[in-house]
């Protein structure tokens, strides 16, 4: 009975196109300008080969803030395109 359920509410396929690249890029801006402005200690070791091209970070806050971009963004992707808009 769930397996129906889960398969009733399961909505058209999302294909690829640039508007979906192009919010997913808006996201991951958007995430590391927040954890810019927010992570405490945003240069910690392991540094990345050239700190000022990652905007000062190191690897566990890139690698954070990306992170956080792409759960924004597959989040705002999903939710344009339930309503129609992707």
């Amino acid at each position: 009975m769930f397996t129906s359920t889960l398969l009733a509410a399961a909505t058209a396929p999302l294909e690829w196109s640039p508007y979906v690249g192009l919010t997913m890029i808006i996201a991951n801006i958007i995430a590391i300008a927040f954890g810019k402005s927010t992570i405490k200690y945003p240069n910690a070791e392991p540094k990345l080969p050239s700190p000022n091209f990652f905007g000062g970070f190191g690897a566990p806050a890139l690698l954070a803030t990306t992170a956080f971009g792409h759960i924004l963004g597959v989040g705002a992707i999903l939710g344009l395109h339930n309503l129609g808009r992707l």
